[in-house]
């Protein structure tokens, strides 16, 4: 079966902290990244699937980022073409948000947390902890968006269009061990008792790309 179009959409907008997109990135290794947030663009409708990372930018400061309502717009757009997108962190803030929800500031979480993941093609052999890195978070999810995760911290931490091939998921899957040190020096990562060990994120990363394919093909 041929490999469908994937678009990763990187929104990070400090030079410094790419390295999140980068992760996320080499778990497709065959997509093209656009750099939303420089002003790189493409077409939606020839996209077969579409991931959007995280960003330190939030949602309401589109004010001072034009590019934000560009990529809210562009949520929207995938939505009513109905192509599988994916989004991360910011990514499922800003969907939510597109459609209507609302995001706030409510402090940084930075650790290894517990979810309670939904019985979702999305989660498919992931456990429940995972890796949590966000100061903002959506305190209403959008319009025809359900919660299927949720932590102690977080209500809707994890979301899915009920009509659309639309998921979103507040915490990091591309996030492992090997980036603990820059993530106790960017954002104050807690030890807890909980281990990455027991972390199998990536598969969230390896479900979404089943299911574009899956969709590609006319199965979804």
């Amino acid at each position: 079966m041929e490999s469908p179009t994937l678009y990763v959409v990187r929104n990070e907008v400090d030079a410094d902290c790419e390295y999140h997109c980068d992760a996320l990135v080499s778990h497709f290794p065959d997509a093209e990244a656009v750099d939303f947030a420089a002003g790189e663009r493409f077409e939606p409708a020839d996209a077969d699937a579409v991931v959007l990372t995280g960003s330190t930018a939030g949602v309401y400061e589109a004010g001072d980022r034009p590019w934000i309502d560009d990529q809210a717009a562009l949520v929207r757009e995938l939505v009513d073409l109905s192509v599988p997108t994916l989004g991360v962190c910011f990514g499922h803030q800003i969907a939510n948000a597109a459609l209507g929800g609302t995001v706030e500031r409510v402090g940084t979480t930075a650790r290894l947390v517990e979810a309670d993941l939904d019985e979702d093609p999305l989660f498919e052999a992931v456990e429940s902890v995972v890796p949590a890195v966000h100061g903002d978070a959506v305190t209403e999810p959008g319009e025809g968006m359900e919660v299927i995760a949720s932590a102690p911290h977080a209500d809707a931490f994890g979301t899915r269009h009920r009509n659309a091939p639309l998921w979103t998921v507040q915490f990091h899957p591309e996030f492992g061990a090997e980036h603990r040190d820059r993530l106790v020096d960017d954002f104050g990562w807690e030890r807890t008792a909980l281990s990455f060990a027991d972390a199998t994120t990536d598969r969230v990363f390896e479900n979404f790309r089943a299911l574009a394919t899956e969709a590609a093909a006319g199965s979804v």
